[in-house]
């Protein structure tokens, strides 16, 4: 066994064994089962061939390996290119030499050099990520709801029942044709031309409120339409955390005759049967109106005569818990994730901020994995938009805060919250108030891990 010191981590190259990689899986994850050996071993070559794939090598031997995946996320109902972590994994016996940090100190490289503003991962053991950058930024909920509660949805206040209408909104091109940044493969996914009014429903009868909206099945050859329909329901509801991936992992996740899927022009839902006989898996329902919202549920409810109960993958605050006529929802946090800013200006002038919050704080930032966030800054936020400038002198006390509180505060945590936790300090309490209107508000959280 080499001294940790001789360990090389670089990307695995084409004439690397993916075998080897197959069993560093096996090893740290457990058995993959015998008929997904072949998807994991096309998923390895094509990480390999896209150099998202980091090893970590003693010799000839792969002792170690993490892989990052393409990813956009949305802040304030705006995309940002995001790499989404995973598969960080050392065999077991090289484990406490420092092989796991090598390897997340060449992947955040390899990830800031392809120009990624953000990254995330869903931490096993989260001291090693924390000392890197990483910081908890949101969570992964499921809903529990009585099939039952979905047979009868309360109709729209009358206020708003004469606008109950599908909104034409598509996400703007705020970033041009990079929005995704430099990696080829989250391309911005339009959904072909003219494809919405060719949908179809057999199910109008069924929504009360509204007009019914159209929609149809959609399967593998949906994913670049499903993606950017997604992108418009993000869009609309200004929704922070939620991430979409590239059109050929969403397709393989529709390539199951199982999994049964609905389109509409502005929404989409993916459900299954759930492992428990009882129920149904609600894997994804995004909708950025009402009667799209209804639909989908009430297609959810048309099972209740097999299934006596609803698990859906949903936001904290999704509005299904306004729908019932009871609040007969159980929303459980099963994972936390965290966030790391990699260009923290990059970072801050993609996302969205509130339209009617004006912001203007001197920050002092410290990052010694990115040297290039460290300095001094002014945080600007006007009209929705917001932008880090280098500065020389600050016009007052700066707000002190390093790469953990940086993602933290990105993430929505309130500067009470960060002060108790000691993640920044100095400042003033009119700029706490400032940062906490410009990046509080709705909670962060995702709708699929990684």
């Amino acid at each position: 066994m080499s001294p940790a010191s001789d360990i090389e981590t670089r990307l695995l190259r084409p004439d690397d064994d993916v075998e080897a990689e197959l069993d560093l899986r096996r090893r740290a994850f457990g058995p993959i089962p015998s008929g997904k050996r072949g998807d994991w071993l096309a998923l390895i070559e094509q990480n390999i061939g896209a150099g998202e794939l980091v090893g970590a090598f003693d010799g000839a031997a792969l002792i170690g390996s993490a892989r990052f995946h393409p990813m956009r996320q949305w802040w304030r109902g705006r995309p940002v290119p995001m790499a989404g972590v995973a598969g960080v994994k050392v065999a077991p016996e090289h484990r406490g030499r420092g092989i796991g940090r090598a390897l997340m100190v060449r992947l955040i490289a390899e990830i800031a050099d392809r120009g990624y503003p953000l990254s995330a991962l869903f931490p096993a053991t989260a001291p090693l990520y924390r000392s890197l950058g990483w910081e908890l930024a949101g969570g992964l909920y499921d809903t529990t709801l009585p099939m039952t509660a979905l047979a009868g949805l309360l109709e729209p206040d009358e206020a708003s029942a004469a606008d109950a209408r599908v909104p034409d909104a598509r996400v703007p091109d705020a970033h041009g044709p990079d929005a995704h940044g430099p990696d080829a493969r989250v391309p911005d996914a339009p959904a072909p031309e003219g494809s919405m009014p060719e949908c179809s429903t057999d199910t109008s009868s069924r929504s009360a409120a509204g007009a019914a909206p159209a929609l149809r099945r959609a399967g593998p050859g949906d994913a670049a339409a499903i993606i950017e329909t997604l992108g418009r329901v993000y869009s609309a509801h200004g929704d922070a955390g939620p991430a979409t991936r590239d059109p050929q992992t969403v397709a393989r996740w529709l390539d199951d005759e199982d999994f049964f899927a609905y389109l509409a022009g502005d929404g989409f839902l993916g459900y299954r049967w759930s492992r428990q006989t009882d129920g149904i898996r609600v894997e994804l329902l995004a909708a950025a109106s009402a009667p799209t919202a209804r639909e989908f549920w009430q297609i959810v409810a048309s099972h209740g005569t097999m299934a006596d109960t609803v698990y859906a993958r949903l936001g904290p605050d999704d509005p299904v818990n306004w729908l019932t006529r009871e609040p007969a929802g159980q929303t459980e946090l099963l994972e936390a994730w965290m966030l790391r800013l990699v260009d923290a200006g990059a970072a801050v002038a993609a996302r969205g901020f509130p339209a009617a919050v004006s912001v203007s704080v001197p920050l002092q930032v410290t990052d010694s994995v990115l040297p290039a966030n460290s300095g001094l800054w002014t945080l600007e936020v006007s009209g929705g938009q917001g932008k880090l400038a280098r500065t020389d002198s600050a016009d007052g006390p700066p707000l002190r805060i390093g790469a953990r509180g940086l993602a933290a505060l990105y993430g929505g945590a309130q500067l009470g919250t960060l002060r108790g936790a000691g993640l920044v300090a100095g400042g003033s309490a009119s700029a706490d108030d400032a940062l906490d209107s410009a990046f509080g508000g709705r909670p962060a959280f995702m709708l699929h891990s990684f």
